[in-house]
């Protein structure tokens, strides 16, 4: 299988370098359309919070983040 047939069958895995702003809406985003994903960030902080389903941006609910993870 190639990664194209890997997208359009939501079996490609999608990594997110940074949880911030930017990032955790598009982790998010991937998610609620089908795929793993992957988030990386190096404030241990933030990934402990994104794990329990703690939002720390107003864009993403905490309700919302505890749904997907």
């Amino acid at each position: 299988m190639n990664l194209l047939d890997k997208i359009a069958s939501r079996q490609a895995t999608v990594a997110i370098v940074g949880m911030g702003h930017v990032g955790l809406p598009l982790a998010v985003a991937f998610t609620e359309a089908g795929f793993r994903v992957f988030g990386i960030d190096t404030d241990e902080g933030r990934v402990a919070n994104v794990n329990a389903g703690c939002s720390h941006i107003g864009d993403v609910s905490s309700e919302r983040l505890k749904v997907l993870v």
